[in-house]
C-alpha cells in the first residue's frame, strides 16, 4: 500500500478517564489532527496505524470501557481522498481496504465494551468506526452523519455495507448508503437516533460527560441497551424496489451505486468476515475506475476550486457593501431579495413598474420566512429582523446609498441599458451595478454609462436558494475593485463563485444550449422525441432532455438560444419545432411524460437518427464548444468549465462535470484534437 506523502495523520490520543461510580477508569481515544474544525480528521494509511496502536494502548490498560471520539466539533470524516491518486495499482487499493478492515474490527470484536462519542460531523469510514462500536451515543451539535461513498464513486469499504444494514435494517440502509449521498442528503443527530444508528442523542453542551455517565451505566448493568429486531422478509424487496429506482434514474450509469446495492444484497446472509472481503473486492475494483477518479476530480473542484477561484483581484480591493438594491420585483429578484437579507444582514430595497408588482415581491420574501419560521429552521427574532430588513418602492431613488445594485428584469439589451443609465445618475460613482443577465453582453450593456468600469455580471441559478454556482462576468472595462467586490460578495452569499469572461451566455447555459441545439437538430431530422429524450442515458444525467427544458423554461431556452445563433449561426441552429413549441404554450411534459399534444405539435424530416447518433452528436457538439471556449478565454482552463457544469447544471460526480467523460470516451480527441485534462487528472493513470 503506498504511503501519503502529505498525510495529515489524523492521530489516536489515548487517556485514562475515571467516571464516577466504577472502580476503573475508561479509556478514551480522541481523534484530532492537530487542526481547527475546518480541516477535519480522516484516516490515510498513518490515521489507521495511530488508531491501531491507541486500541492496544487502551486494551493493555484494562479499562472499564474504551471510547472513541473526536476533537471539537469533528469525529471523522472518513478515508483521506486525497491520497487516493497514489494507488496505482489494484493490489495497494486491496491493502488499503484490508488495513481499514483489520483495524476497525479489534472495536467489533473487543472484549472490553467499546463506545463511539460520536461528538462532531461522522461521514465515510469516520461512521463505519463507529458502527465497529458496540454502542454510539450522539451530540445534538453533530453536523451531519452519512456513508456519501456513492457519491464519489465509491462505496462504504471498511464494513458500513455489512453493519448497518444489520444494525437498522435494510429500508434505511439503503437510505443512508444509496438514497442520500445520490441526493447529497446527510443525517442530522436527531435522525441517526431515531434511526437507531446511535443508541441515545445528548447535548453538545455536555455531550461528553453525558456520554461517560451513560457508558458507565451500559458497562454497570444500570442501563440496558434494545435494538429492533431486523426484519429479514422484507430485505429483498426493499432492494428490489432501490434497484428500480436506480436504474428509473441512473440506467446503470453509477458503477457504485450497484456495486453497493450487491454489499447490501450480501449483508442479509453472509458472514461478516465474508461481506467485508467482498466490500475489499468491491473497493478495489471501484478505485481503479474511472468512474470513481471522475468524481474523486469532481470532489476537489467543489471542495478546493470553488473555494479559491483563479484569477481574482486581491481582495483588499473590495468594497464594504451596506445596503442592497435590485431592480425588478418578480421571482428572481424576490429569491435574490431573500439571499441578500439572509447573507448579508444589510437593507435590501426592491423596486418596479407600480406597488401591485412591488408588494407582490415583498410579500414573497415575507411569505418564505414565515416558512422557515413554521419548519423550524429559523427562529422568529431573526425572522422579525429580516422582515424589518426587506421594502421595496416604485421610486429608484431609494436605491442613492445602495453600494450594490443588481439588475433582474426581462433579458432585453436596450431595457438594461434603460435602466442602468437611469439607475447610474441616481448612486455614487463607486456603486457597484450587477447584472444577472444569463447570455446578454455585459460590456455593451455599460458601453454607454459614465462609469462602465463598476458594472459586472453576476449570473444566478434558478432556484437560487439551491445551486450554488455563481458565474461573475467581467466586461471589458470592469475595473479590479469592482471585481472583488463582486467575489467578495459571492462569497458572503456562499455562493461558488467562477470568473468569466464577457462572452455569449457564458458557460453554463452556452454548453446546455449548445447540447439543446442538436437535441432540436435530431428532433428537426425527423427523430422520434422518445428516441432524443433517451438517447442519454448511458451517461446518466440527472434529467433527460426534455425534462431540463422544462426545467429550464422553452421560452428561455429559445431567447438565449437566438442569441447564440446571432452569435455563431454556424453551430447554433435556430429550431423551427422550439418555436412551435413556445408560441403553442404548451407543457412539455404531464405527470413525468412527453406530453402527447407536443408529440403530435413537432413536425421533423426523413432523416431521423439512432440514440446512439443522437448521442454522439451531442458529445461531439460539447467537445467542440468546449475547446471553443478555452481557446477564446471564456474560463482559465478545463476545470472551470467542470466546476460549472457540476454546480449550475447538476452534471453528476461520476462523469467529473463533463470534460473527463470526454476524454475517456475519446471524444475530445477525435473533434478537438486533444485531451482535455493532463493524464491521470481525473482518470486511472496507464
Amino acid at each position: 500500500m503506498p504511503e501519503y506523502p502529505n498525510e495529515v495523520v489524523t492521530k489516536a490520543i489515548v487517556r485514562l478517564v475515571q467516571v464516577p461510580g466504577l472502580d476503573k477508569p475508561a479509556a478514551l481515544i480522541t481523534l484530532d489532527n492537530g487542526l481547527d474544525y475546518n480541516k477535519p480528521n480522516s484516516f490515510g494509511p498513518g490515521g489507521l496505524r495511530s488508531l491501531d496502536e491507541a486500541i492496544t494502548k487502551a486494551t493493555e490498560a484494562q479499562p472499564a470501557f474504551i471510547a472513541v471520539t473526536g476533537k471539537p466539533y469533528i469525529f471523522c470524516v472518513g478515508a483521506d481522498i486525497t491520497g487516493m491518486p497514489l494507488i496505482k495499482q489494484r493490489e495497494q487499493a486491496v491493502a488499503l481496504g484490508e488495513l481499514g478492515h483489520r483495524v476497525l474490527a479489534r472495536l467489533k470484536n473487543s472484549t472490553i465494551a467499546t463506545f463511539a462519542f460520536i461528538n462532531g460531523a461522522t461521514l465515510g469510514g469516520g461512521l463505519e468506526t463507529a458502527l465497529h462500536c458496540h454502542y454510539r451515543t450522539v451530540s445534538s451539535g453533530a453536523a451531519a452523519l452519512g456513508l456519501p461513498e456513492v457519491a464519489i464513486g465509491l462505496v462504504p469499504g471498511w464494513g458500513g455495507s455489512q453493519l448497518l444494514p444489520n444494525l437498522i435494517g435494510a429500508p434505511g440502509a439503503a437510505q443512508i448508503i444509496l438514497q442520500n449521498p445520490l441526493t447529497q442528503k446527510v443525517l442530522k443527530p436527531k435522525q441517526a437516533a431515531e434511526m437507531g444508528v446511535a443508541d441515545v442523542l445528548f447535548e453538545a453542551a455536555d455531550f461528553l460527560e453525558s456520554s461517560l455517565a451513560w457508558a458507565a451505566g451500559v458497562v454497570k448493568g444500570e442501563i440496558t441497551v434494545t435494538r429492533p429486531e431486523i426484519d429479514r422478509d422484507m430485505w429483498d424487496g426493499v432492494l428490489f424496489f432501490a434497484k428500480q429506482q436506480l436504474d428509473e434514474r441512473l440506467h446503470g450509469a453509477v458503477p457504485s451505486a450497484n456495486k453497493a446495492l450487491e454489499l447490501l444484497a450480501l449483508a442479509k446472509d453472509a458472514t461478516f468476515e465474508d461481506g467485508t472481503a467482498a466490500e475489499t473486492e468491491a473497493l478495489a475494483d471501484l478505485i481503479m475506475g474511472d468512474e470513481c477518479r471522475a468524481s474523486m476530480y469532481a470532489f476537489d473542484l467543489v471542495q478546493r476550486r470553488a473555494k479559491k477561484p483563479v484569477g481574482v483581484p486581491s481582495k483588499d480591493l473590495a468594497r464594504k457593501v451596506t445596503k442592497v438594491g435590485i431592480v425588478g420585483a418578480g421571482l428572481m429578484a424576490s429569491q435574490l431579495a431573500l439571499l441578500f437579507a439572509r447573507r448579508l444582514q444589510v437593507p435590501v430595497v426592491l423596486t418596479d413598474l407600480d406597488q401591485g408588482r412591488v408588494d407582490k415581491g415583498v410579500e414573497y420574501v415575507h411569505g418564505q420566512i414565515d416558512k422557515m419560521v413554521s419548519k423550524r429552521r429559523m427562529d422568529e427574532g431573526t425572522a422579525a429582523k429580516l422582515r424589518g430588513l426587506v421594502s421595496g418602492s416604485v421610486d429608484k431613488s431609494v436605491f442613492a446609498d445602495a453600494d450594490f445594485v443588481i439588475e433582474a428584469v426581462f433579458e432585453n439589451l436596450d431595457l438594461k441599458k434603460q435602466i442602468w443609465a437611469e439607475i447610474e445618475k441616481i448612486v455614487g460613482p463607486e456603486t457597484v451595478l450587477a447584472t444577472n443577465t444569463s447570455s446578454l453582453s455585459v460590456s455593451d450593456m455599460a458601453a454607454d454609462l459614465e462609469h462602465p468600469e463598476r458594472v459586472v455580471g453576476f449570473h444566478f441559478f434558478n432556484p437560487v436558494a439551491v445551486l450554488p454556482l455563481l458565474e461573475i462576468i467581467k466586461g471589458e472595462r470592469t475595473d479590479d475593485a469592482t471585481l472583488a467586490t463582486a467575489f467578495a460578495v459571492g462569497k458572503e452569499l456562499r455562493k461558488s463563485c467562477v470568473l468569466v469572461k464577457d462572452a455569449p451566455a457564458f458557460v453554463v447555459n452556452r454548453l446546455l444550449t449548445r447540447f439543446t441545439s442538436e437535441v432540436f437538430r435530431a428532433i428537426d431530422a425527423g427523430t422520434p422525441l422518445a428516441t432524443v429524450d433517451t438517447a442519454l442515458d448511458p451517461l446518466g444525467l440527472p434529467m433527460r432532455p426534455i425534462a431540463l427544458l422544462q426545467l429550464v423554461g422553452p421560452a428561455v431556452a429559445y431567447h438565449v438560444g437566438g442569441t447564440l445563433h446571432q452569435a455563431f449561426p454556424d453551430r447554433f441552429g435556430d429550431s423551427p419545432n422550439l418555436k412551435k413549441i413556445v408560441d403553442a404554450g404548451l407543457p412539455l411534459m404531464v405527470d413525468d411524460e412527453i406530453n402527447p399534444e407536443v408529440v403530435k405539435l413537432v413536425e421533423g424530416g426523413n432523416a431521423p437518427l439512432t440514440a446512439d447518433e443522437v448521442r454522439q452528436k451531442a458529445l461531439d457538439a460539447l467537445a467542440q464548444e468546449i475547446r471553443l471556449m478555452l481557446d477564446e478565454g471564456v474560463v482559465a482552463e478545463a476545470q472551470d468549465i467542470d466546476l460549472c457544469m457540476i454546480l449550475g447544471a447538476g452534471w453528476p460526480f461520476h462523469l467529473g462535470g463533463v470534460t473527463p467523460y470526454l476524454d475517456r470516451s475519446g471524444t475530445s480527441e477525435r473533434v478537438a484534437g486533444k485531451r482535455f485534462l493532463p493524464p491521470g487528472l481525473a482518470s486511472v493513470p496507464a
